[in-house]
């Protein structure tokens, strides 16, 4: 890379250079074994004497932080050199730049369950697919097309709606899947669930707009709204989902998971549903629905979603890839009434302008080829055998110290803890235990917008193979090790 030297006047040109490639060695902006540029061509682009870049570099190799090495050049010393210093930015003299307040309260998500790999033998975290089983043969092949593509400079900017073979493969997968009711020019294709939460709001809210959540629920969708100034409400859930009468009157939206609430994990009734469309329908408020993992169904009937049960244009359909195929490759959806096409286009454009090419184009075919169905298919084999090791281990084994919440979807399964750990603070304590232990698990509290008004622990079992999950249960759940009191401290 080019090694920036700024040189100022005239007067001691070779001291100038010499303390800035000594600070870029003490900050390790230069590493050992890092080759310095050729006195030739530093000295050609810093107009000076190549004579005066010579003396720079014979006093770096005199004290210790480089080596000249005859006909290669001159290096930064591998060994003996002090420890870089951290970077750091200068405090401004003035006031400098400050976000706006609502910010000082807010910060990304804290609970890592699906942030970062993890060493841990039992991996129960939340909302992780099993990339390990992820169809990498049959996904190179299409994603290096798309590229050479673009490198033949087929394709350049996109459109902020989406890919059209994407758009209008993803209308017809959710149609036939889901029964979603929709079209092409309908879809907006997003960088995952968050981005679209965050185009909705902008499109939908103004400054201190109220947006009712569920309680607990998922932390980032709450996050989204916050950031945008509206005023967020939680609501309860109970055994059907949503308390519909629990929600404020002057509500601009209201976000829900229906098929799979997060992180209980019961759906919502259809009785709730028809109610909640009711209530939109009646105070001209929009609800978006995430349907986030509902692909994964191990018994029972399909739960309708409510785009496809709405009649009036209140219902804005979000979906994501990042459970049915990889987390990393940040491919989302949304499907709107029209009313909102030209605004959702604008939003999308203004910030980002469009998800990546390439990925949308290769995703498409993966769709149109059938490969995504089979893949979810082949998934939802492996998950049904992991959902059953869980529940069954769950309510067998462990049912004096978990109730299980019911739940026949999805990639986790919530327990209400019991016993000893009824207790909120032994039961923080023994998930910290059990994952320093190795058991990467954690608390609905953790998981959850607030703080659940019952303690409980949530186990994902996207990451971990049906033979460790009972050994990893035991970690958590199983009588206390050796220097614990029956309280697990």
């Amino acid at each position: 890379m080019d090694l920036h030297v700024r040189l100022d006047g005239q007067r001691d040109l070779s001291g100038q250079i010499y303390r800035q490639l000594r600070a870029a060695i003490h900050d390790g902006l230069l590493r050992p074994g890092d080759p310095l540029p050729p006195t030739r061509e530093l000295s050609r682009r810093l107009a000076v004497a190549r004579n005066t870049v010579g003396v720079a570099y014979e006093r770096l190799v005199a004290e210790g932080y480089a080596d000249s090495r005859v006909g290669s050049g001159t290096y930064v010393r591998t060994a003996g050199l002090p420890a870089p210093e951290a970077a750091t930015t200068a405090e401004p003299t003035g006031p400098g730049l400050r976000p706006r307040a609502l910010w000082a309260g807010l910060s990304p998500w804290a609970a890592p369950e699906t942030t970062g790999p993890t060493t841990a033998a039992h991996d129960f975290r939340v909302g992780l697919p099993d990339a390990r089983l992820f169809p990498y043969d049959t996904w190179r092949p299409l994603i290096a097309r798309e590229l050479r593509h673009s490198a033949a400079g087929t394709s350049g900017y996109g459109d902020p709606a989406g890919h059209a073979g994407l758009r209008a493969a993803l209308a017809r997968h959710v149609g036939l899947s889901r029964g979603v009711r929709t079209g092409p020019d309908d879809i907006l294709v997003t960088t995952g669930t968050q981005q679209a939460l965050d185009l909705i709001g902008r499109v939908l809210l103004e400054p201190g707009d109220r947006v009712a959540v569920e309680e607990p629920g998922y932390p980032p969708a709450r996050l989204a709204f916050l950031a945008q100034g509206a005023k967020v409400t939680g609501v309860p859930v109970d055994a059907e989902g949503l308390l519909v009468d629990a929600v404020p009157p002057d509500t601009r939206a209201v976000y829900v998971t229906p098929a799979h609430q997060f992180p209980l994990g019961m759906p919502m009734s259809l009785r709730r549903r028809t109610a909640l469309l009711r209530w939109a329908r009646r105070h001209g408020a929009a609800v978006i629905e995430d349907d986030y993992d509902s692909e994964f169904r191990f018994g029972g009937r399909p739960v309708e979603t409510l785009q496809s049960l709405d009649r009036d244009g209140h219902v804005i359909y979000v979906g994501s890839f990042s459970k049915v195929m990889l987390p990393s490759l940040r491919v989302g959806f949304l499907a709107a009434p029209a009313p909102l096409r030209t605004a959702l286009r604008t939003a999308k454009y203004t910030a980002d302008w469009h998800t990546a090419v390439p990925t949308q184009a290769a995703l498409a075919r993966f769709v149109d080829d059938g490969l995504l169905a089979r893949h979810i298919r082949r998934m939802q084999h492996t998950y049904a055998t992991r959902h059953q090791a869980v529940t069954r281990a769950l309510t067998d084994r462990f049912a004096d110290l978990a109730e299980l919440v019911p739940s026949a979807a999805g990639l986790h399964v919530t327990a209400y803890t019991r016993g000893h750990l009824a207790d909120p603070d032994t039961l923080a304590e023994r998930a910290r235990r059990a994952r320093a232990s190795g058991v990467a698990v954690y608390t609905l509290a953790k998981v959850a917008a607030h703080r659940s008004a019952r303690p409980g622990l949530v186990f994902g079992y996207g990451s971990i193979g049906a033979p460790d999950i009972e050994p990893g249960l035991h970690r958590v759940l199983g009588p206390p090790e050796d220097g614990q009191d029956a309280h697990g401290r």
